[in-house]
């Protein structure tokens, strides 16, 4: 992933002091439709002041956007990005992708090689991001991992999570060419909309994509990449 400067006006910080952790926390709850569950203050604080990934994005002096991680074991050199979010009047601007390169160059100068994340399969563009644009590897379909949250945007659904690493000096990787995919799965275009106007059928695509997902895999083979159109590719380990 090449170099994706900051914007003018906007500027990365890390959450030095109390009041910065609270806005943090305030910023993530609003992202996740009211509730402070997600990244609260005393635990955000901790993972702070113990040395982890820890920022909030500005523009200017008000906070639009946090993100949070933390390092996994030592001899795996890597470390888990738990939640990054930016207000909705600040979303579709790119500063999602300037917060993941930032995350990027602070875990380079550590000697950190990977990145590990999760997101739900069902959000199409969250797919598109991690698998196309920045070119993670999937390494596992994860089953209501989660359980249940309590959140505006996870309340009332099954956590399933797809489990991505992302090699922070490797090329990202490729889409699949045709002739190596050999079945895909589909997900809905917008599974946000479905939720507020037919919960009842965003539910039965997260038991359709589970199911094939799963099974896919089952089978031997991989998530090889993301197809707007097609939904997840799956190719021969």
């Amino acid at each position: 992933m090449g170099a994706t400067a900051t914007p003018p006006g906007f500027e990365i910080r890390p959450l030095d002091t109390v009041e910065e952790v609270f806005r943090a926390s305030d910023v993530l709850a609003e992202v996740w439709g009211g509730d402070r569950g997600g990244m609260p203050p005393n635990l955000l604080r901790a993972l702070a002041h113990a040395g982890s990934y820890a920022v909030g994005l500005y523009d200017g002096d008000r906070m639009v956007g946090a993100s949070v991680a933390f390092f996994a074991a030592p001899g795996t050199r890597s470390m888990h990005s738990h939640i990054t979010g930016v207000l909705p009047d600040h979303q579709s601007q790119g500063l999602g992708r300037v917060l993941k390169q930032h995350q990027r160059e602070w875990a380079l100068a550590r000697e950190v090689g990977h990145i590990t994340w999760t997101f739900d399969p069902l959000v199409a563009r969250n797919a598109h991001f991690n698998l196309r644009v920045l070119g993670t590897r999937v390494t596992e379909y994860l089953v209501n991992h989660y359980g249940p949250m309590d959140d505006g945007v996870n309340r009332g659904d099954e956590t399933d999570r797809i489990m991505v690493s992302w090699a922070l000096a490797a090329p990202p990787v490729p889409t699949p060419p045709d002739e190596q995919v050999v079945a895909s799965v589909e997900v809905p275009h917008d599974v946000e909309r479905l939720r507020r106007d037919a919960p009842a059928d965003a539910a039965a695509w997260r038991l359709r994509v589970r199911d094939g997902l799963v099974g896919h895999l089952a089978d031997g083979l991989a998530i090889g990449g993301f197809d707007d159109e097609r939904g997840y590719l799956l190719v021969r380990r």
